[in-house]
Protein backbone atom coordinates (compact mmCIF):
# COMPACT_ATOMS: atom_id res chain seq x y z
CA UNK A 1 0.00 0.00 0.00
CA UNK A 2 1.20 3.61 -0.77
CA UNK A 3 1.52 6.05 1.96
CA UNK A 4 -1.97 7.25 3.66
CA UNK A 5 -3.64 10.55 2.10
CA UNK A 6 -1.65 13.54 2.58
CA UNK A 7 -3.22 16.19 4.70
CA UNK A 8 -5.50 18.72 4.15
CA UNK A 9 -7.58 21.02 5.69
CA UNK A 10 -11.13 20.27 6.15
CA UNK A 11 -14.44 21.53 7.97
CA UNK A 12 -13.97 22.37 11.35
CA UNK A 13 -16.05 19.63 13.29
CA UNK A 14 -19.29 21.52 14.03
CA UNK A 15 -19.87 22.93 10.47
CA UNK A 16 -19.79 19.38 9.63
CA UNK A 17 -22.34 18.37 12.44
CA UNK A 18 -24.35 21.23 11.10
CA UNK A 19 -24.36 20.28 7.85
CA UNK A 20 -25.27 16.52 8.73
CA UNK A 21 -28.04 18.02 10.95
CA UNK A 22 -29.30 20.35 7.87
CA UNK A 23 -29.13 17.09 5.64
CA UNK A 24 -26.50 18.57 3.24
CA UNK A 25 -23.84 15.52 4.02
CA UNK A 26 -25.05 12.21 4.39
CA UNK A 27 -23.38 8.80 5.43
CA UNK A 28 -23.36 7.42 1.64
CA UNK A 29 -19.93 6.44 -0.24
CA UNK A 30 -19.20 6.83 -3.43
CA UNK A 31 -19.15 2.83 -3.25
CA UNK A 32 -22.62 2.61 -1.85
CA UNK A 33 -23.90 4.81 -4.71
CA UNK A 34 -22.30 2.41 -7.69
CA UNK A 35 -23.91 -0.69 -5.92
CA UNK A 36 -27.38 0.44 -5.12
CA UNK A 37 -28.33 2.55 -8.24
CA UNK A 38 -26.28 -0.40 -10.44
CA UNK A 39 -28.52 -2.81 -8.35
CA UNK A 40 -31.76 -0.55 -8.09
CA UNK A 41 -32.03 0.83 -11.75
CA UNK A 42 -30.65 -3.23 -13.11
CA UNK A 43 -32.41 -3.32 -16.36
CA UNK A 44 -32.36 0.44 -17.29
CA UNK A 45 -29.97 1.94 -20.12
CA UNK A 46 -27.13 3.45 -17.94
CA UNK A 47 -24.19 3.77 -20.84
CA UNK A 48 -23.67 4.62 -24.58
CA UNK A 49 -20.30 4.93 -25.67
CA UNK A 50 -17.42 3.88 -27.74
CA UNK A 51 -15.29 1.35 -25.96
CA UNK A 52 -11.80 1.93 -25.95
CA UNK A 53 -10.43 -0.69 -28.96
CA UNK A 54 -13.71 0.97 -30.93
CA UNK A 55 -17.02 0.05 -31.36
CA UNK A 56 -20.00 0.92 -29.79
CA UNK A 57 -21.07 -0.15 -26.01
CA UNK A 58 -24.25 -0.02 -24.71
CA UNK A 59 -24.75 -0.93 -20.95
CA UNK A 60 -27.66 -1.42 -18.66
CA UNK A 61 -27.19 -0.76 -15.14
CA UNK A 62 -26.61 -4.36 -14.32
CA UNK A 63 -23.50 -4.19 -16.46
CA UNK A 64 -22.30 -1.04 -15.32
CA UNK A 65 -22.07 -2.59 -12.59
CA UNK A 66 -20.64 -5.69 -13.84
CA UNK A 67 -17.96 -3.31 -15.45
CA UNK A 68 -16.91 -1.50 -12.19
CA UNK A 69 -16.31 -4.66 -10.10
CA UNK A 70 -14.26 -6.00 -13.01
CA UNK A 71 -12.13 -2.60 -13.02
CA UNK A 72 -11.99 -3.06 -9.23
CA UNK A 73 -10.59 -6.20 -9.50
CA UNK A 74 -8.11 -5.42 -12.21
CA UNK A 75 -6.57 -2.41 -10.59
CA UNK A 76 -6.28 -4.82 -7.30
CA UNK A 77 -4.33 -7.28 -9.74
CA UNK A 78 -2.14 -4.34 -10.52
CA UNK A 79 -1.20 -4.03 -6.60
CA UNK A 80 -3.53 -1.13 -6.21
CA UNK A 81 -5.04 -1.00 -2.19
CA UNK A 82 -7.51 0.28 -0.53
CA UNK A 83 -6.87 3.84 0.34
CA UNK A 84 -4.22 4.47 -2.74
CA UNK A 85 -4.65 7.37 -5.46
CA UNK A 86 -4.79 5.93 -8.60
CA UNK A 87 -4.47 8.52 -11.84
CA UNK A 88 -6.92 8.09 -14.78
CA UNK A 89 -5.92 9.81 -17.91
CA UNK A 90 -8.64 8.35 -20.18
CA UNK A 91 -10.51 9.73 -23.23
CA UNK A 92 -14.52 9.30 -23.57
CA UNK A 93 -14.37 5.48 -23.58
CA UNK A 94 -17.00 3.41 -21.98
CA UNK A 95 -13.64 2.55 -19.72
CA UNK A 96 -13.58 5.88 -17.87
CA UNK A 97 -16.69 5.43 -16.20
CA UNK A 98 -15.81 1.68 -15.42
CA UNK A 99 -12.37 2.82 -14.07
CA UNK A 100 -13.74 5.67 -11.73
CA UNK A 101 -16.98 3.60 -10.52
CA UNK A 102 -14.48 0.63 -10.07
CA UNK A 103 -11.75 3.23 -8.12
CA UNK A 104 -15.24 3.85 -5.57
CA UNK A 105 -16.07 0.05 -4.64
CA UNK A 106 -12.12 -0.70 -4.48
CA UNK A 107 -11.95 1.95 -2.03
CA UNK A 108 -9.36 3.93 -4.02
CA UNK A 109 -8.96 7.13 -4.86
CA UNK A 110 -9.42 8.30 -8.18
CA UNK A 111 -7.35 11.12 -9.46
CA UNK A 112 -9.46 13.20 -12.29
CA UNK A 113 -6.57 13.60 -14.96
CA UNK A 114 -7.32 14.48 -18.43
CA UNK A 115 -6.28 12.33 -21.69
CA UNK A 116 -4.79 15.68 -22.97
CA UNK A 117 -2.71 15.73 -19.98
CA UNK A 118 1.24 14.83 -21.12
CA UNK A 119 4.22 13.95 -18.90
CA UNK A 120 4.48 17.10 -17.17
CA UNK A 121 1.51 17.39 -15.81
CA UNK A 122 0.73 13.55 -15.29
CA UNK A 123 4.21 13.57 -13.35
CA UNK A 124 3.39 15.96 -11.01
CA UNK A 125 0.00 14.55 -10.17
CA UNK A 126 1.64 10.83 -9.57
CA UNK A 127 4.02 12.45 -7.41
CA UNK A 128 2.01 14.97 -5.48
CA UNK A 129 -0.66 12.02 -4.93
CA UNK A 130 2.19 9.42 -4.25
CA UNK A 131 -0.53 7.70 -7.21
CA UNK A 132 -0.03 3.59 -7.00
CA UNK A 133 -1.26 3.37 -10.77
CA UNK A 134 -1.10 5.41 -13.95
CA UNK A 135 -4.74 4.12 -15.93
CA UNK A 136 -4.25 5.66 -19.96
CA UNK A 137 -5.92 4.17 -22.99
CA UNK A 138 -2.79 3.12 -24.93
CA UNK A 139 -3.04 4.44 -28.97
CA UNK A 140 -5.93 7.23 -28.97
CA UNK A 141 -6.30 9.25 -31.72
CA UNK A 142 -2.77 8.63 -33.02
CA UNK A 143 -1.15 9.54 -29.76
CA UNK A 144 1.37 6.62 -27.84
CA UNK A 145 -0.10 6.91 -24.12
CA UNK A 146 2.33 4.24 -22.96
CA UNK A 147 5.20 5.80 -23.97
CA UNK A 148 3.96 8.95 -22.08
CA UNK A 149 3.46 6.70 -18.89
CA UNK A 150 6.72 5.22 -19.33
CA UNK A 151 8.06 8.69 -19.15
CA UNK A 152 6.02 9.61 -16.60
CA UNK A 153 7.49 6.60 -14.49
CA UNK A 154 11.21 7.10 -15.36
CA UNK A 155 10.63 11.30 -14.06
CA UNK A 156 8.70 9.91 -10.72
CA UNK A 157 11.51 7.65 -9.99
CA UNK A 158 14.41 10.81 -10.72
CA UNK A 159 12.74 12.40 -7.62
CA UNK A 160 13.02 9.23 -5.47
CA UNK A 161 9.33 8.34 -5.41
CA UNK A 162 8.12 4.63 -5.91
CA UNK A 163 6.93 5.09 -10.00
CA UNK A 164 2.86 4.50 -10.41
CA UNK A 165 1.57 0.79 -12.14
CA UNK A 166 0.91 1.43 -15.82
CA UNK A 167 -2.96 -0.06 -16.62
CA UNK A 168 -3.82 0.48 -19.93
CA UNK A 169 -7.62 -0.51 -20.75
CA UNK A 170 -6.71 -1.65 -24.05
CA UNK A 171 -4.93 -4.65 -22.99
CA UNK A 172 -6.99 -5.82 -20.08
CA UNK A 173 -7.67 -9.59 -20.75
CA UNK A 174 -10.59 -11.76 -20.57
CA UNK A 175 -13.16 -11.09 -17.60
CA UNK A 176 -13.23 -14.53 -16.47
CA UNK A 177 -9.60 -14.18 -15.41
CA UNK A 178 -10.26 -11.35 -12.83
CA UNK A 179 -10.67 -11.95 -9.40
CA UNK A 180 -13.52 -9.93 -7.54
CA UNK A 181 -12.16 -7.21 -4.93
CA UNK A 182 -13.52 -6.93 -1.73
CA UNK A 183 -15.66 -3.66 -1.48
CA UNK A 184 -14.16 -2.07 1.68
CA UNK A 185 -16.28 0.12 3.98
CA UNK A 186 -15.23 3.93 3.87
CA UNK A 187 -16.39 6.77 5.88
CA UNK A 188 -18.67 9.75 3.91
CA UNK A 189 -16.18 12.24 5.74
CA UNK A 190 -13.10 10.66 4.00
CA UNK A 191 -11.05 11.55 0.96
CA UNK A 192 -13.18 10.50 -2.26
CA UNK A 193 -11.60 12.23 -5.17
CA UNK A 194 -8.93 14.93 -6.21
CA UNK A 195 -10.39 16.89 -8.84
CA UNK A 196 -7.59 19.76 -10.49
CA UNK A 197 -7.60 23.27 -9.80
CA UNK A 198 -6.93 26.04 -12.55
CA UNK A 199 -3.52 25.94 -11.50
CA UNK A 200 -3.14 29.50 -11.09
CA UNK A 201 0.83 29.05 -9.71
CA UNK A 202 2.02 26.50 -11.56
CA UNK A 203 0.50 22.88 -12.57
CA UNK A 204 -2.61 22.38 -11.48
CA UNK A 205 -3.22 21.60 -7.70
CA UNK A 206 -4.81 18.38 -6.10
CA UNK A 207 -8.55 19.38 -4.82
CA UNK A 208 -9.78 17.00 -2.21
CA UNK A 209 -13.33 15.77 -2.54
CA UNK A 210 -14.72 13.75 0.50
CA UNK A 211 -18.09 11.29 -0.25
CA UNK A 212 -20.49 13.85 1.76
CA UNK A 213 -19.75 17.11 0.04
CA UNK A 214 -19.17 16.19 -3.52
CA UNK A 215 -22.40 13.68 -3.24
CA UNK A 216 -24.49 16.68 -1.70
CA UNK A 217 -23.06 19.12 -4.52
CA UNK A 218 -24.23 16.00 -7.19
CA UNK A 219 -27.94 15.58 -5.39
CA UNK A 220 -28.53 19.51 -5.12
CA UNK A 221 -27.77 19.85 -8.80
CA UNK A 222 -30.04 16.61 -9.91
CA UNK A 223 -32.62 18.46 -8.15
CA UNK A 224 -31.99 21.89 -9.79
CA UNK A 225 -31.53 20.81 -13.40
CA UNK A 226 -34.70 18.25 -12.67
CA UNK A 227 -32.60 15.23 -13.87
CA UNK A 228 -34.40 12.32 -13.48
CA UNK A 229 -34.77 8.23 -14.81
CA UNK A 230 -35.92 9.99 -17.99
CA UNK A 231 -32.89 12.01 -18.69
CA UNK A 232 -30.72 11.29 -21.68
CA UNK A 233 -27.15 13.50 -21.38
CA UNK A 234 -24.69 13.97 -23.72
CA UNK A 235 -20.87 14.30 -22.65
CA UNK A 236 -19.27 16.31 -25.17
CA UNK A 237 -16.63 17.77 -22.84
CA UNK A 238 -13.52 15.37 -21.25
CA UNK A 239 -15.72 13.00 -18.30
CA UNK A 240 -13.25 13.91 -15.83
CA UNK A 241 -13.99 17.33 -15.95
CA UNK A 242 -15.63 18.52 -12.73
CA UNK A 243 -18.69 19.83 -15.22
CA UNK A 244 -18.83 16.55 -16.78
CA UNK A 245 -18.68 14.81 -13.48
CA UNK A 246 -20.82 16.18 -10.66
CA UNK A 247 -22.83 19.44 -12.45
CA UNK A 248 -25.09 17.41 -12.32
CA UNK A 249 -22.86 15.15 -15.22
CA UNK A 250 -22.34 11.46 -15.12
CA UNK A 251 -22.67 11.14 -11.35
CA UNK A 252 -26.05 12.91 -11.23
CA UNK A 253 -27.69 11.25 -14.52
CA UNK A 254 -26.44 7.54 -13.07
CA UNK A 255 -28.05 8.65 -9.30
CA UNK A 256 -31.15 9.40 -10.97
CA UNK A 257 -31.37 6.42 -13.28
CA UNK A 258 -30.82 8.55 -16.21
CA UNK A 259 -28.65 7.53 -19.50
CA UNK A 260 -25.23 8.67 -20.26
CA UNK A 261 -24.06 9.08 -23.64
CA UNK A 262 -20.19 9.84 -24.21
CA UNK A 263 -19.84 11.78 -27.28
CA UNK A 264 -15.32 10.19 -28.34
CA UNK A 265 -15.27 14.17 -29.76
CA UNK A 266 -16.84 17.03 -29.37
CA UNK A 267 -17.64 17.96 -33.04
CA UNK A 268 -21.43 19.49 -33.74
CA UNK A 269 -21.14 16.08 -36.19
CA UNK A 270 -21.00 13.67 -33.56
CA UNK A 271 -23.17 15.68 -30.89
CA UNK A 272 -26.09 16.15 -33.77
CA UNK A 273 -26.27 12.17 -34.85
CA UNK A 274 -25.92 11.23 -31.25
CA UNK A 275 -28.79 13.33 -30.53
CA UNK A 276 -31.63 12.42 -33.08
CA UNK A 277 -30.21 8.63 -32.16
CA UNK A 278 -30.10 8.34 -28.70
CA UNK A 279 -33.11 11.09 -28.15
CA UNK A 280 -30.96 13.41 -25.87
CA UNK A 281 -32.54 15.44 -23.19
CA UNK A 282 -29.93 17.87 -22.13
CA UNK A 283 -26.34 18.40 -23.13
CA UNK A 284 -23.21 20.38 -21.30
CA UNK A 285 -20.95 22.71 -23.68
CA UNK A 286 -18.19 25.38 -22.95
CA UNK A 287 -18.84 28.58 -24.84
CA UNK A 288 -16.81 28.01 -28.00
CA UNK A 289 -18.88 24.60 -28.37
CA UNK A 290 -21.91 26.53 -28.08
CA UNK A 291 -20.96 28.49 -30.65
CA UNK A 292 -20.35 25.87 -33.28
CA UNK A 293 -23.25 23.97 -32.42
CA UNK A 294 -24.96 27.42 -33.07
CA UNK A 295 -23.37 27.41 -36.73
CA UNK A 296 -23.65 24.11 -37.94
CA UNK A 297 -27.36 23.74 -36.62
CA UNK A 298 -27.81 26.86 -38.67
CA UNK A 299 -26.03 25.16 -41.80
CA UNK A 300 -27.56 21.65 -41.56
CA UNK A 301 -30.73 21.95 -39.33
CA UNK A 302 -30.47 18.67 -37.46
CA UNK A 303 -32.99 16.85 -35.72
CA UNK A 304 -32.80 18.61 -32.25
CA UNK A 305 -36.37 17.86 -31.05
CA UNK A 306 -35.75 15.66 -27.85
CA UNK A 307 -33.43 18.28 -26.61
CA UNK A 308 -34.72 20.02 -23.56
CA UNK A 309 -31.96 21.85 -22.28
CA UNK A 310 -28.36 22.97 -22.64
CA UNK A 311 -25.99 23.96 -20.32
CA UNK A 312 -23.02 26.38 -20.58
CA UNK A 313 -20.35 26.84 -18.32
CA UNK A 314 -16.40 26.86 -17.99
CA UNK A 315 -16.09 30.52 -19.25
CA UNK A 316 -18.71 33.39 -19.14
CA UNK A 317 -21.11 33.35 -22.26
CA UNK A 318 -21.56 36.40 -24.32
CA UNK A 319 -24.51 37.72 -23.81
CA UNK A 320 -25.61 37.98 -27.38
CA UNK A 321 -24.37 34.37 -28.11
CA UNK A 322 -26.74 33.18 -24.76
CA UNK A 323 -29.79 35.00 -26.79
CA UNK A 324 -29.33 32.74 -29.44
CA UNK A 325 -29.64 29.20 -27.95
CA UNK A 326 -33.42 28.62 -27.68
CA UNK A 327 -34.33 30.02 -31.19
CA UNK A 328 -31.60 28.14 -32.99
CA UNK A 329 -31.28 24.84 -31.08
CA UNK A 330 -34.90 24.53 -29.70
CA UNK A 331 -33.55 24.14 -26.24
CA UNK A 332 -33.53 25.89 -22.62
CA UNK A 333 -30.55 27.58 -21.77
CA UNK A 334 -29.26 27.01 -18.31
CA UNK A 335 -25.66 28.90 -17.29
CA UNK A 336 -23.65 27.04 -15.08
CA UNK A 337 -21.16 29.03 -12.79
CA UNK A 338 -18.60 27.25 -10.28
CA UNK A 339 -15.24 25.55 -9.84
CA UNK A 340 -13.92 22.10 -8.80
CA UNK A 341 -13.44 23.49 -5.55
CA UNK A 342 -16.36 23.72 -4.72
CA UNK A 343 -18.96 26.45 -5.57
CA UNK A 344 -21.57 25.82 -7.91
CA UNK A 345 -24.14 28.43 -9.54
CA UNK A 346 -26.97 27.53 -12.06
CA UNK A 347 -29.57 29.55 -13.52
CA UNK A 348 -33.23 28.20 -12.98
CA UNK A 349 -35.69 27.06 -14.96
CA UNK A 350 -38.12 29.38 -13.40
CA UNK A 351 -35.76 32.44 -14.04
CA UNK A 352 -36.55 35.24 -15.78
CA UNK A 353 -35.08 35.43 -19.52
CA UNK A 354 -33.03 38.15 -19.06
CA UNK A 355 -31.42 36.67 -16.04
CA UNK A 356 -30.96 33.32 -17.99
CA UNK A 357 -29.53 35.26 -20.97
CA UNK A 358 -27.53 37.71 -18.82
CA UNK A 359 -25.50 36.22 -15.55
CA UNK A 360 -24.35 33.05 -15.11
CA UNK A 361 -26.91 31.57 -11.94
CA UNK A 362 -26.94 31.35 -8.15
CA UNK A 363 -25.31 28.99 -5.74
CA UNK A 364 -27.07 25.67 -5.25
CA UNK A 365 -27.08 25.82 -1.23
CA UNK A 366 -28.96 28.27 0.89
CA UNK A 367 -25.52 27.73 3.48
CA UNK A 368 -22.85 28.50 0.45
CA UNK A 369 -21.36 31.99 1.91
CA UNK A 370 -20.47 34.71 -0.57
CA UNK A 371 -18.55 37.82 -0.21
CA UNK A 372 -17.80 40.32 -3.13
CA UNK A 373 -14.86 41.97 -1.84
CA UNK A 374 -12.02 44.80 -2.75
CA UNK A 375 -9.05 44.84 -2.96
CA UNK A 376 -8.71 45.26 0.76
CA UNK A 377 -10.86 42.18 1.72
CA UNK A 378 -13.56 44.92 2.27
CA UNK A 379 -17.29 44.15 1.07
CA UNK A 380 -18.89 46.03 -1.59
CA UNK A 381 -22.77 46.76 -2.46
CA UNK A 382 -24.57 44.45 -4.83
CA UNK A 383 -23.99 45.52 -8.13
CA UNK A 384 -20.60 46.86 -7.65
CA UNK A 385 -17.68 44.62 -9.25
CA UNK A 386 -15.20 42.48 -7.50
CA UNK A 387 -13.67 39.62 -6.14
CA UNK A 388 -15.52 36.37 -5.37
CA UNK A 389 -15.22 34.67 -2.16
CA UNK A 390 -16.84 31.75 -0.75
CA UNK A 391 -17.21 28.72 1.66
CA UNK A 392 -20.06 25.85 2.50
CA UNK A 393 -20.67 22.57 2.41
CA UNK A 394 -18.99 21.45 -0.59
CA UNK A 395 -16.79 23.97 -1.02
CA UNK A 396 -12.98 22.79 -0.05
CA UNK A 397 -11.19 24.74 2.80
CA UNK A 398 -7.57 23.41 1.43
CA UNK A 399 -5.47 21.69 -1.15
CA UNK A 400 -4.14 18.22 -1.11
CA UNK A 401 -0.91 18.43 0.28
CA UNK A 402 -0.37 21.76 -0.79
CA UNK A 403 0.65 23.32 2.62
CA UNK A 404 2.07 27.12 2.67
CA UNK A 405 0.16 27.16 -1.13
CA UNK A 406 -3.49 27.36 0.93
CA UNK A 407 -2.43 30.89 2.49
CA UNK A 408 -2.73 32.83 -0.32
CA UNK A 409 -5.90 30.31 -1.76
CA UNK A 410 -7.69 31.25 1.32
CA UNK A 411 -8.65 33.31 4.25
CA UNK A 412 -7.68 32.38 8.29
CA UNK A 413 -11.72 31.79 8.56
CA UNK A 414 -12.13 29.65 5.19
CA UNK A 415 -13.59 31.28 2.63
CA UNK A 416 -11.68 30.34 -0.96
CA UNK A 417 -10.44 32.97 -2.81
CA UNK A 418 -11.77 31.99 -6.51
CA UNK A 419 -9.56 34.25 -8.16
CA UNK A 420 -12.94 35.12 -10.31
CA UNK A 421 -14.36 39.12 -10.52
CA UNK A 422 -17.83 39.21 -10.43
CA UNK A 423 -21.41 41.45 -9.94
CA UNK A 424 -24.22 40.01 -7.57
CA UNK A 425 -27.30 40.78 -8.49
CA UNK A 426 -30.23 41.63 -5.59
CA UNK A 427 -31.52 38.02 -6.26
CA UNK A 428 -28.41 36.65 -5.37
CA UNK A 429 -27.18 35.79 -9.18
CA UNK A 430 -23.84 36.83 -10.06
CA UNK A 431 -22.36 38.24 -13.26
CA UNK A 432 -18.95 37.45 -13.71
CA UNK A 433 -16.89 40.02 -15.34
CA UNK A 434 -13.54 39.26 -15.30
CA UNK A 435 -10.04 37.22 -13.02
CA UNK A 436 -7.92 38.59 -10.09
CA UNK A 437 -5.80 35.44 -10.71
CA UNK A 438 -3.13 34.66 -13.68
CA UNK A 439 -4.49 32.36 -16.14
CA UNK A 440 -5.78 32.04 -19.13
CA UNK A 441 -9.06 30.67 -19.25
CA UNK A 442 -9.32 29.43 -23.00
CA UNK A 443 -12.63 27.78 -23.67
CA UNK A 444 -13.42 26.48 -20.47
CA UNK A 445 -9.52 24.75 -20.32
CA UNK A 446 -7.89 26.97 -17.05
CA UNK A 447 -4.24 27.79 -18.38
CA UNK A 448 -1.79 28.49 -15.91
CA UNK A 449 0.06 32.07 -17.27
CA UNK A 450 3.04 30.91 -14.76
CA UNK A 451 3.43 27.10 -15.72
CA UNK A 452 3.82 28.48 -19.36
CA UNK A 453 6.79 30.88 -18.47
CA UNK A 454 8.22 28.55 -16.58
CA UNK A 455 8.70 25.60 -19.05
CA UNK A 456 9.76 28.39 -21.85
CA UNK A 457 12.70 30.13 -20.16
CA UNK A 458 14.21 27.61 -20.27
CA UNK A 459 15.23 27.57 -23.64
CA UNK A 460 18.00 28.67 -24.48
CA UNK A 461 16.77 31.29 -26.93
CA UNK A 462 14.24 33.21 -24.85
CA UNK A 463 15.67 35.66 -22.36
CA UNK A 464 12.52 37.02 -20.89
CA UNK A 465 8.61 35.40 -21.50
CA UNK A 466 5.12 36.83 -20.65
CA UNK A 467 2.15 34.57 -21.37
CA UNK A 468 -1.32 36.64 -21.34
CA UNK A 469 -4.42 36.25 -22.18
CA UNK A 470 -6.22 37.89 -25.02
CA UNK A 471 -10.04 38.30 -26.00
CA UNK A 472 -11.10 35.57 -28.43
CA UNK A 473 -14.94 35.79 -29.97
CA UNK A 474 -14.77 32.06 -30.40
CA UNK A 475 -12.65 30.91 -27.27
CA UNK A 476 -13.55 33.86 -25.13
CA UNK A 477 -9.12 34.20 -24.61
CA UNK A 478 -6.57 32.79 -26.60
CA UNK A 479 -3.50 32.21 -25.07
CA UNK A 480 -0.54 34.61 -26.24
CA UNK A 481 3.39 34.23 -25.24
CA UNK A 482 5.26 37.54 -25.52
CA UNK A 483 9.21 36.65 -25.92
CA UNK A 484 12.20 38.45 -25.55
CA UNK A 485 14.91 36.80 -26.94
CA UNK A 486 18.84 36.48 -26.01
CA UNK A 487 20.83 38.88 -28.59
CA UNK A 488 22.69 36.10 -29.66
CA UNK A 489 19.87 34.00 -30.61
CA UNK A 490 20.09 32.60 -34.25
CA UNK A 491 18.79 35.27 -36.54
CA UNK A 492 16.21 32.59 -38.89
CA UNK A 493 14.41 31.21 -35.59
CA UNK A 494 10.94 30.79 -36.26
CA UNK A 495 10.01 31.80 -32.71
CA UNK A 496 6.47 30.35 -33.22
CA UNK A 497 7.60 27.44 -34.21
CA UNK A 498 10.32 26.40 -32.33
CA UNK A 499 8.63 27.35 -29.08
CA UNK A 500 5.44 25.72 -29.77
CA UNK A 501 7.86 22.70 -30.91
CA UNK A 502 9.63 23.08 -27.41
CA UNK A 503 6.47 22.91 -25.05
CA UNK A 504 5.53 19.88 -26.54
CA UNK A 505 8.38 18.16 -26.30
CA UNK A 506 8.66 19.55 -22.60
CA UNK A 507 5.34 17.37 -22.38
CA UNK A 508 3.00 20.22 -21.79
CA UNK A 509 -0.65 19.87 -22.84
CA UNK A 510 -1.71 20.37 -25.95
CA UNK A 511 -4.40 22.75 -24.85
CA UNK A 512 -1.83 24.94 -23.52
CA UNK A 513 0.44 25.65 -26.57
CA UNK A 514 0.10 29.15 -27.26
CA UNK A 515 -2.12 30.46 -30.32
CA UNK A 516 0.25 32.77 -30.98
CA UNK A 517 3.82 34.32 -30.13
CA UNK A 518 4.58 37.50 -30.27
CA UNK A 519 8.29 38.40 -30.38
CA UNK A 520 9.52 41.72 -28.85
CA UNK A 521 12.68 43.91 -28.36
CA UNK A 522 12.10 44.63 -24.88
CA UNK A 523 9.13 44.17 -22.81
CA UNK A 524 7.00 47.61 -21.21
CA UNK A 525 8.22 48.41 -17.80
CA UNK A 526 5.73 49.29 -15.50
CA UNK A 527 4.51 51.61 -12.54
CA UNK A 528 5.55 48.92 -9.98
CA UNK A 529 8.86 47.23 -11.50
CA UNK A 530 9.38 44.43 -14.53
CA UNK A 531 9.24 42.15 -11.28
CA UNK A 532 5.68 42.21 -11.17
CA UNK A 533 4.29 39.67 -13.29
CA UNK A 534 0.66 40.68 -13.07
CA UNK A 535 1.25 44.10 -13.80
CA UNK A 536 3.25 43.05 -16.65
CA UNK A 537 0.53 40.76 -18.16
CA UNK A 538 -2.10 43.58 -17.41
CA UNK A 539 -0.02 46.29 -19.36
CA UNK A 540 1.06 44.06 -22.39
CA UNK A 541 -2.96 43.08 -22.61
CA UNK A 542 -4.10 46.39 -23.07
CA UNK A 543 -1.55 47.34 -25.55
CA UNK A 544 -1.79 44.15 -27.50
CA UNK A 545 -5.58 44.65 -27.54
CA UNK A 546 -5.12 48.00 -28.46
CA UNK A 547 -3.11 46.72 -31.50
Amino acid sequence: MRSAPAPFVTWPVEERGRFRAAGYWTDETFADLVTDRTDRFADRLALVATGSRGGEVRWTYARLGQEARLAAGRLAAARVEPGDRVVVALPNVAEHVAVVLGCFLLGAVPVMALAGHRELELTHFCAVADAAALVVCGDTDGTDHLAIAALVRSRVAERGLRPPVVVDVQRWGPADTVVPAPVPRTHADDLGLLQLSGGTTGVSKLIPRTHADYLYSVRASVEICDVDASTVALVTLPAGHNFSLSSPGVLGVLHAGGTVVLARDPSPRTAFRLIERERVTTAALVPPLAQAWLAAARRRSPDLSSLRTVQVGGARLADAVAGEIEPVLGARLQQVFGMAEGLVCYTRDDDADELVRTTQGRPISADDEIRVVDADDGDVPDGTEGSLLTRGPYTIRGYYGAGEADEASFTADGFYRTGDRVRRLASGHLVVTGRDKDQINRGGEKVSCTEVEGVVLTHPAVRDAVAVGLPDPYLGERACLVVRLEPDAPAALDAPAELAAYLRAAGLATYKIPDEVVVVDELPATNVGKNSRRDLRRLLTERLVAR
